[in-house]
């Protein structure tokens, strides 16, 4: 059981430290629980880079229930960087709806624009070139190298933290990223790192589950502020009329999300600066 692995990393830990025989120990428990109970995807089964790069820019602060919903109808609809280029906003965001951060679509359509364009429809398989990509941050570009390409990176989200928590840091509170990241690399299946991580993401969820959160002992828990009446909610709200509307004017926004103008136009001036509408005198438009 769960209490049973627990107490005898803890205490092969604690006598000496990261032996090989622990690490083999570790990742046998942690496969052996993913052999019997990991969860199915549709984006784990693959290996297309284009696949995974939607699915992990989908899966950024969203739920996989969530997502699961909305990867397979978006890559029918943009089955390739060519095809997502070609796109328009209003279309790819039509597609979005119900995911939230908007941002991402836009960044998504960004960066099949560079591929397309730019890199002559090659994706890139190195972390510091997917870094240059609008939307992909140092987590999203390991995610891809790990998921698409199976290279042994140094992947870090709030699962896989909880993990290396609950077994390495019992007791222990304000733990850093940085105290993890030894322990994931000596730990990591170099072999197989793209299956490695989803186990380790799997048992991370189990834990979750049935042991509370770990990954609040960590110095850098967050919880998420709530989404009713906060301004990412009123912004998917004026994507949404914009969406349903050609265009609307500040007063028309005003009485369809029945908020004031002080509220509404520092968002205006917001999305326009990223690049989803245009304000053309007093008419507001979402951009093509």
């Amino acid at each position: 059981g769960t209490t049973s692995s627990h107490t005898k990393i803890k205490e092969l830990y604690h006598k000496k430290g990261l032996a090989t025989h622990l690490i083999s120990l570790f990742q046998k428990i942690i496969y052996e629980y993913y052999h019997q109970h990991g969860r199915t995807f549709p984006w784990r089964k693959t290996h297309d880079s284009y696949h995974i790069l939607i699915s992990e820019i989908m899966l950024q602060q969203t739920s996989t229930e969530r997502v699961q919903e909305k990867y397979e109808p978006f890559i029918i609809q943009y089955p390739t960087f060519d095809a997502l280029a070609h796109a328009t906003l209003p279309s790819i965001l039509t597609h979005w709806q119900g995911l939230g951060y908007n941002r991402r679509a836009l960044a998504l359509k960004k960066i099949a624009d560079i591929i397309t364009t730019d890199l002559h429809g090659v994706f890139p398989k190195d972390e510091q070139k997917l870094q240059t990509l609008p939307g992909i941050g140092p987590y999203t570009a390991a995610a891809i190298c790990a998921f698409a390409f199976n290279q042994p990176t140094i992947l870090l989200e709030t699962n896989i933290q909880s993990v290396y928590i609950y077994f390495f840091f019992d007791g222990q509170k304000h733990i850093k990223d940085s105290d993890l990241r030894p322990l994931i690399k000596k730990t990591l299946d170099t072999h197989n790192p793209r299956e490695w991580y989803y186990a380790l993401m799997d048992y991370g969820v189990m834990i979750k589950k049935t042991q509370g959160n770990p990954s609040q002992k960590s110095a850098h828990y967050a919880k998420q502020p709530p989404f009713k009446n906060s301004n990412r909610q009123l912004r998917g709200l004026i994507l949404k009329i914009l969406l349903e509307n050609k265009n609307r004017s500040l007063h028309q926004l005003c009485h369809q999300t029945k908020n004031p103008p002080d509220r509404i136009l520092p968002l205006l001036v917001q999305l326009e600066r990223e690049g989803f509408i245009r304000r053309d005198g007093k008419v507001i438009t979402l951009i093509s």
